[in-house]
This record gives C-alpha cells, structure tokens and sequence, in this order.
C-alpha cells in the first residue's frame, strides 16, 4: 500500500470502537469475517427474551445482527464504506433460538452493482447445519453531499 493509499474497509477495526448505536446495546459483537462475509455473535441475555415463558431471544435484536452482518458484507466486499441503506432484508425463521446459547449470524454480500448489493446468510446457535433463520436482501448505495 502507498503512503496515500486508503487502507480497505476492515469490520474487525469498525467494532474495535465497540458499544455504539443499536447493536452495541444489544450486545452484538464481531467473530470473524473473509472477503465478502462477516460473522457476529448476539450473545444471550435476559433483557432480549421476547417470551419469559420459553426464555427464547426475540426476533427482533436477531434480525438487528443479521442487518448489520450483510452491512458489514457488502463494505469488506467493496473495500470501503459507502453509505448504502437497506432496501429490503427478508428473513425467514425455521426455528426459535435455543434458551442460554450465543446466536450466530453470518452475512455474505454475493454481488454488487453499480447501486445495489445482494446479501444473503444464516443465523444459529452453535450448528450451521441447522440454522434458526435465513436472510436474503438489497441495499442501495446513497450519495451523501455534505
């Protein structure tokens, strides 16, 4: 890299700021990425039980992550960040998390095009082979004029 060169967008370094914004309440923290994913944990807490009565982490901060992950995919895909909005983020669940376990989500930008990125991923609760749900989604890329 040359001295003037802009060093490439790097998710581990986006959550060594930590607990800011939304996910940072919730606790959402950074476990891995590659050149177009990124893997978080949502780890269990009492405060995100949707139902006291199965003890189960509500949809809610489960689809909070996995927005953040394909975020996250589609800036460590292109390199830098760029101001994108979500467009659509469809996430269909297969199961209830299991009581007391970590949730896993891992976001994966599989295209981009000029304005739009295409996300795909998975969220469970120690086994990929058996997810708790599925994301599919957009985001479009915004000009800002500051």
């Amino acid at each position: 890299m040359t001295a003037d060169a802009t060093p490439a967008f790097d998710p581990r370094v986006f959550f060594a700021f930590g607990g800011r914004g939304h996910g940072g309440r919730l606790g959402i923290g950074y476990r891995g990425h590659g050149p177009d994913w990124v893997e978080l944990e949502l780890p269990y807490a009492p405060c995100l039980i949707g139902d006291p009565a199965t003890g189960v982490i509500a949809s809610g901060p489960i689809l909070t992550m996995m927005d953040q992950a394909t975020s996250l995919a589609v800036w460590t895909r292109l390199g830098q960040f760029r101001a994108h909005a979500t467009l659509d983020l469809r996430i269909d669940y297969l199961r209830p998390a299991t009581p007391g376990k970590t949730v896993i989500g891992r976001g994966e930008c599989y295209r981009t095009t000029r304005n739009i990125s295409f996300v795909r991923g998975i969220a469970h609760d120690g086994d990929p082979a058996d997810p708790l749900a599925h994301v599919a989604g957009t985001f479009m890329m915004i000009e800002l004029s500051i």
